[in-house]
C-alpha cells in the first residue's frame, strides 16, 4: 500500500476518534442540563428513565444520581432518593448541576426523616463549616445532640442559633424544652414564652408553658395554655389530660371528668400510657363522686391492659366486696343525707342515742350516749364516733386527731368505724387509749343488722 494511503487512513482514524470524543464531551453535559430543565418542569418520568440509562453507562455519574434522587423525591419516593443521595456522597464529586451545599441540606433532611440522627448530625456539622452564620443549622445540630442525650452540647448550639438570629422561635422553643427537662424552670419559661411571642403557633411550646403554670398552681393560666397546645396533633391527648388534672386541682370534678372522657374517646389504643393515666384519673373522679361502680369499670380496663399500673390491683381488691355486698356499696356511695341515716342506724343498733351528727373529712362524726344505764348509779358517758368511708388504710394521724378532739370536747370514749383497715401504728396508738377501732369486716357485720 502506498505510504500516502497509510497516512490518510491514520489521519482519518485519529480525526474520527477526536470527533467522537468531542461530540461525547459536548453532548453529555448538554443532556444533563436538559434533564435538569425537564425535572424543573415536572417531567419526572423522562428524567428517571434517562438518568438510569446514563448511570448504566457511567455508574459514577454523580449528576445523574443526584437528578434521579430529586426525581424520586418529586414522585414521593424518599427511600429511593436516599439511596441515590448516598451514592453521590460516596463518589464525592460536586458541580453546578449537583452543588454540594444543596445536596447536603437534602441528604440531612432525608437522614432525619428515616431516623438516622448520627448521619444527619454529620451533615449539619459539615454545613456549618460551609455556612458558619446559619442559625437554622445550629438549631438543627442542637436538636440532634439532644437526641443523643448530650444536653450540654445541645444547649450551646441552641444559644449560638439564638445569638445569630434572636427571632428564631424554634431555637427558643427547643432551648426552653431542654431547660424544662433539666428542671431549670425559670430559664425554661423565659425561652418558651419568647418562642410563642415570636410564633404563637408553636403549640408544643404552649404545652410546656402549661406545665410550668400548673407547677406554680396557676391553674387558670395552665388551662388556657393547654387549650392552645391541643392544636398540636402529637400533644392533643396529653394536653386534654393535663386540663383534666387542672380541673381536679380546682375541685371542679365534673369538668375534670369531661376532659378525661374526651381523652379516652380520642384514643385508638387502650394500652397507651397516656390513656391509662386518663382512665386512672377518670376513676378518681368517679370515686370522689361516690360513683364506685363506674370507677371499678375503669380500673378493670386498666388492669386488663397493665396489671401493674400504679395501685389499680389494690383498688380492685379493696372494692371487690361491692360486687356482692349491697350494704357496703350503699355505705360507700350514698349521698350525704343518706349516709347520715346509715351511720345513725348503726349507732342506734349499738344501743346509743344520738346527740349530734356532722360531716367530717372522709365521712361523718357523731356524739352519742348510751340509751340505757347498765348500773343504777353509773353515769352515762358520751362517745365520739367517727365514720370513715375510705379505702386506704387508716393512718395513726387519724386516730390521734380523734383523740385530740375527744380531749377538746371532754369526751372520754372514742370509736372509729371505717370501710378499710387500720395501719399497725394506728392500732397500737388506739390500744393504749379508750378508742375502739372497727375495720371493714366488722362494719359489714354491723350494716347487715340495720334498717334505714
Amino acid at each position: 500500500m502506498p505510504i500516502l494511503a497509510v497516512v490518510i487512513i491514520i489521519v482519518g482514524t485519529v480525526a474520527a476518534a477526536i470527533t467522537f470524543f468531542t461530540i461525547k464531551t459536548i453532548t453529555a453535559p448538554k443532556k444533563i442540563t436538559e434533564l435538569k430543565k425537564l425535572l424543573e418542569q415536572g417531567n419526572t418520568g423522562t428524567v428517571i428513565k434517562s438518568t438510569r440509562a446514563l448511570i448504566a453507562k457511567d455508574p459514577k455519574n454523580t449528576e445523574a444520581h443526584y437528578l434521579l434522587g430529586q426525581a424520586y423525591l418529586k414522585e414521593k419516593k424518599p427511600e429511593l432518593a436516599l439511596m441515590e443521595y448516598k451514592t453521590v456522597d460516596r463518589i464525592g464529586r460536586f458541580s453546578m448541576i449537583c452543588p454540594e451545599r444543596e445536596f447536603r441540606r437534602g441528604i440531612a433532611e432525608l437522614f432525619e426523616r428515616y431516623r438516622q440522627p448520627e448521619e444527619a448530625l454529620k451533615e449539619y456539622l459539615i454545613l456549618l463549616k460551609m455556612e458558619p452564620e446559619n442559625a437554622r443549622f445550629y438549631s438543627k445540630a442542637g436538636e440532634l445532640f439532644e437526641m443523643r442525650d448530650r444536653g450540654d452540647k445541645a444547649e450551646g448550639f441552641y444559644r449560638k442559633a439564638i445569638e445569630l438570629d434572636s427571632r428564631l422561635g424554634t431555637a427558643h422553643f427547643r432551648l426552653g424544652r431542654l431547660l424544662y427537662n433539666l428542671k431549670r424552670t425559670g430559664e425554661a419559661r423565659q425561652e418558651l414564652e419568647k418562642a410563642v411571642s415570636l410564633n404563637p403557633n408553636l403549640y408544643q411550646a404552649w404545652f410546656f408553658i402549661g406545665r410550668l403554670l400548673k407547677q406554680n398552681k396557676d391553674f387558670a393560666g395552665a388551662l388556657t395554655a393547654f387549650e392552645k397546645a391541643q392544636k398540636d396533633p402529637e400533644q392533643k391527648i396529653r394536653a386534654i389530660i393535663e386540663r383534666g388534672t387542672c380541673y381536679m386541682n380546682l375541685k371542679n370534678i365534673d369538668s375534670a371528668e369531661a376532659e378525661f372522657q374526651r381523652a379516652v374517646k380520642l384514643s385508638k389504643d387502650d394500652s397507651q400510657q397516656e390513656i391509662l393515666f386518663a382512665r386512672y384519673f377518670l376513676a378518681m373522679c368517679f370515686e370522689m363522686a361516690k360513683d364506685i361502680e363506674k370507677a371499678i369499670d375503669q380500673w378493670e380496663i386498666i388492669y386488663s391492659a397493665n396489671a401493674t399500673f400504679k395501685d389499680v390491683a389494690t383498688k380492685l381488691s379493696q372494692y371487690q366486696d361491692l360486687r356482692h355486698d349491697d350494704t357496703l356499696k350503699d355505705f360507700l356511695t350514698a349521698s350525704m343525707p343518706e349516709f347520715h341515716e346509715i351511720c345513725s342506724a348503726v349507732v342506734k343498733s349499738m344501743g346509743m342515742n344520738i346527740r349530734e351528727i356532722k360531716n367530717s373529712t372522709g365521712g361523718c362524726q357523731i356524739i352519742a350516749i348510751d340509751a340505757e344505764q347498765k348500773w343504777e348509779r353509773a353515769k352515762r358517758l358520751p362517745r365520739l364516733i367517727r365514720f370513715l368511708r375510705v379505702m386506704d388504710p387508716i393512718p395513726e394521724s387519724i386516730v390521734r386527731s380523734l383523740h385530740e378532739e375527744m380531749k377538746s370536747l371532754s369526751v372520754n370514749l372514742g370509736m372509729i368505724i371505717a370501710s378499710s383497715s387500720f395501719s399497725k401504728k394506728a392500732s397500737e396508738f388506739a390500744g393504749s387509749r379508750p378508742i375502739d377501732l372497727y375495720n371493714k369486716d366488722k362494719l359489714q357485720v354491723m350494716l347487715k343488722k340495720i334498717r334505714y
